[in-house]
């Protein structure tokens, strides 16, 4: 994951002051440990800004309105007792070329400062803290104690302290091409990594586009640089000086992460600046209201965003929702393995037993005749050949020495009766085993189909998978707490070759939300035969009458989702909504049907998934 880096934090903030100063603190939400989001109301505009501390997506963006669930998080209650009601007056970089920035709030714009909120992006050790006029730490984040780091511990009641400064050289507008050059090139080594050794407020992401678009390799030594090539980088120095200088920043997605630098092409005139400060003078300058505004540049963008907080927003949270996917997934997934290997397991053991009980029939016609040929029966036999009562077949029957016949055709009716009963106990406890891991297996179905994340449906399916197997207790969570159930259900949608709307469950609550809610006596229910897999819709209007193309259309979609989707044919079922039944105390998914007619569907030959 791309980390937040000078140029990136310096773009955001240039837009978040244009667009959100001064701005009212209405609400305060903290979405997980490591994001905060602020509730902000300007004369034109409401929204959320969200401040990370995360080790690896710490952030300062406008962000998405938070869900509804109750915030139990101690920092954000703090905040919100200390900031609610204030007025934002100001986002400043605390000092020259430092990933730190100090929101301040005041009663009104035009007053003096009350609190502080600092914001600390960098990379693991990114913090978020609180302090009042004094400069005395009233909360953070996280506390850093003296045995975390000897350097500068973080502790509520404690003075603030920034960051220790950095020792590297300032970057500087006014700096002549072969100092620059000698600074870089003094020791020998690649060109990246001395860029970034050299001077300050450099990223590799940051170095290696720079570098990439002079047309030059990152890991080349410096020793391999003729002065053309010399010139042609230092051009696209000066060019990010002065993006810098200017607020001038293009978001753009890249394929190692994102960009908000529009770097010339190669054959471009050199950049020649005349109006620069000096760099230790940027972060200043870039407060300025005489800076192009950043409206007029969003006007120029190629891309689909329009601002730097679009491109942040999305792309942190895709990374994060990524991950999260990854972990739940496989959280899930082995859960999932677990349960069904012991399940499988029991009901093997019950199938064994099971097929002991099936010859309790013949223990009792071997009792019965041997207790119809007593005469032949004498002492100290171990086995007795007698002829069956039906086709007069020679039948063996083993026999206990140390007893007489009827004593022997005793056992064997106590043995018949002993194995009924465990019929009769063992086939519900199969019956419900069985029941279980039909269940789980829809439920790996629906999983099986996840493979990879794509959307913030693929998150909020696998959390409603949690949920469900929570709510069955598959999944122990102690401070479990239903989450927020009203939101709009997002189906797989489709359409047909004649143009009906096909919708496909993402999982068992969907399921039975699809099959007993939202379908119609007009529609026509699908789903694979005796396979786990996901429910289907045909959605049809009165007097319309689905072709075979259509029926086709949704068997194939079936099979896709369905346990069956690497087959080549599968068979699919479809009956109306109405001959679709949920059985008494069913669990999630599970139902009945009848009236069904087949169709085969082909899951080689379904669209790629939506």
């Amino acid at each position: 994951m791309q980390p937040v880096d000078f140029t990136t934090l310096t773009a955001a903030c240039s837009e978040l002051r244009a667009q959100w100063l001064p701005a009212r603190l209405e609400q305060v939400y903290q979405r997980d440990r490591f994001t905060v989001s602020l509730a902000l109301r300007t004369m034109n505009q409401r929204g959320w800004i969200d401040i990370s501390s995360h080790p690896a997506a710490a952030r300062i963006c406008v962000g998405d309105s938070p869900p509804r669930i109750p915030d139990t998080f101690t920092f954000s209650e703090q905040l919100r007792h200390q900031l609610s009601g204030l007025a934002l007056v100001s986002i400043a970089p605390v000092s020259p070329w430092e990933r730190v920035i100090d929101l301040q709030f005041a009663k009104r714009p035009g007053e003096p400062a009350l609190w502080h909120l600092y914001a600390e992006i960098m990379g693991k050790y990114s913090n978020v803290i609180l302090t009042a006029e004094d400069n005395l730490v009233v909360t953070c984040a996280h506390q850093v104690s003296a045995k975390q780091s000897s350097v500068r511990p973080i502790q509520t009641g404690q003075p603030y302290e920034l960051p220790p400064s950095l020792t590297d050289a300032v970057p500087s507008a006014i700096e002549s091409l072969d100092r620059w050059k000698e600074r870089i090139s003094l020791v020998p080594g690649q060109l990246k990594i001395n860029l970034l050794k050299n001077y300050r407020g450099l990223s590799k992401v940051l170095v290696v586009s720079m570098i990439r678009s002079a047309n030059l390799d990152p890991e080349q030594s410096t020793d391999s640089l003729n002065p053309g090539e010399w010139q042609q980088l230092f051009q696209r120095w000066l060019h990010w000086l002065q993006c810098l200088e200017n607020s001038k920043f293009q978001p753009s997605f890249t394929p190692e992460g994102y960009s908000v630098i529009d770097w010339p092409k190669p054959e471009n005139n050199p950049i020649r600046l005349t109006s620069v400060k000096s760099v230790t003078e940027l972060p200043t300058a870039i407060e300025l209201t005489s800076v192009k505004s950043v409206t007029e540049s969003v006007a120029e963008l190629p891309s689909s965003f329009t601002s730097i907080q679009q491109l942040l927003n999305s792309y942190y949270t895709g990374e994060i929702n990524q991950q999260l996917f990854v972990q739940l997934r496989h959280q899930l997934t082995q859960k999932l393995n677990n349960v069904l290997a012991k399940l499988r397991l029991k009901a093997n053991t019950f199938k064994e037993r099971l097929q002991q009980s099936a010859d309790a029939d013949t223990h009792k016609s071997q009792a019965d005749l041997l207790m119809a040929s007593l005469q032949h029966w004498e002492p100290g036999m171990k086995s007795i050949s007698l002829p069956d009562f039906e086709t007069e077949k020679p039948v063996i029957i083993a026999l206990n020495p140390e007893k007489n016949a009827v004593q022997n055709a005793q056992a064997l009716y106590k043995k018949h009766q002993k194995l009924k009963r465990a019929r009769i106990a063992v086939e519900p406890l199969l019956a419900a085993v069985q029941e279980e891991i039909d269940y789980l297996e829809q439920v790996e179905a629906a999983l099986s189909v996840l493979e990879t994340y794509r959307n913030t449906q693929d998150l909020q399916t696998l959390a409603e998978i949690r949920e469900e197997l929570i709510q069955q207790k598959y999944l122990d969570v102690p401070d479990y707490r239903s989450s927020d159930k009203t939101g709009a259900i997002e189906f797989h949608r489709y359409q047909t070759p004649s143009g009906f709307e096909l919708l496909i469950g993402r999982n068992n609550r969907q399921n039975d939300q699809l099959t007993f809610r939202t379908a119609n006596d007009y529609d026509l229910w699908f789903h694979t035969l005796e396979i786990p897999g996901s429910h289907a819709l045909l959605r049809l209007t009165p007097g319309t009458v689905a072709e075979e193309t259509d029926l086709q259309f949704a068997a194939d979609m079936t099979a896709y989702y369905s346990r069956a989707r690497h087959s080549e044919q599968v068979p699919v079922v479809y009956t109306e909504p109405k001959y679709v039944y949920k059985p008494k105390g069913a669990k999630p998914g599970m139902v009945v049907y009848k009236q069904e007619r087949i169709v085969w569907g082909r899951p080689q030959q379904a669209p790629a998934g939506s």
